[in-house]
């Protein structure tokens, strides 16, 4: 007898177990088709950045086996929120140029800010780098594009934003923008800078989040 009380006990628990397992599942069901019904009505799509503009101030490089670049330039940056229902909270931008990938200036902190339905903001930040270590082959192919007068930079940001849809605010999510300069001896539109270089034109810049 007290054999059967203990099994019917052990069923109890089972069938308690299995009701609340089937709850869980039923509900995190309902969050997921909530996520997924949230995303198909707003749909939000990236911010837009564009560079307007770049002013190459200082580009030194020295010889030997260890070559320093110095390098000093200012940037115009806008962007534009495309959502008409979402708004986009920048938190944490930072912004820096780069030469075939090699990062050479120290990265500028923008200010947060909250970008309203097709808002648009533009910052102008200088970026510096003072004697940073260049790879040999990079000062080589540096001195060859210079020679030349047509220089490619980058001007990268990476930072954190949120969307805000009505009193909602979602989590913090990764930005990384990449946007290509275009610098030329020959013609272009910005002022000149250093070396005679200008900036050639405004270009739309690559967006990942």
């Amino acid at each position: 007898m007290s054999k059967d009380c203990g099994n019917h006990g052990d069923d109890d628990l089972r069938q308690a177990c299995r009701r609340l397992l089937c709850l869980l599942f039923a509900l995190a069901v309902i969050v997921a088709v909530i996520a997924l019904i949230v995303y198909l009505v707003l749909r939000p799509t990236h911010p837009g950045f564009f560079l307007q503009d770049a002013t190459l101030r200082q580009l030194d490089l020295s010889n030997g086996s260890a070559p320093l670049l110095s390098t000093a330039v200012q940037v115009t940056i806008a962007s534009r929120n495309p959502n008409g229902r979402v708004g986009v909270y920048y938190d944490r931008l930072d912004v820096y140029a780069s030469y075939k990938y090699q990062q050479v200036t120290l990265a500028a902190r923008l200010p947060p800010v909250y970008q309203g339905h097709g808002d648009v903001d533009v910052w102008s930040p200088v970026l510096t780098g003072p004697n940073v270590p260049f790879a040999p082959y990079l000062a080589d192919a540096l001195s060859k594009d210079v020679a030349a007068g047509y220089l490619i930079m980058e001007v990268r940001i990476d930072g954190r934003v949120r969307w805000k849809v009505g009193s909602w605010t979602s989590g913090h999510y990764h930005i990384f923008v990449t946007c290509p300069a275009f610098l030329i001896t020959g013609g272009g539109n910005g002022v000149p800078g250093t070396n005679g270089f200008r900036f050639q034109t405004a270009t739309y810049c690559r967006v990942e989040v």
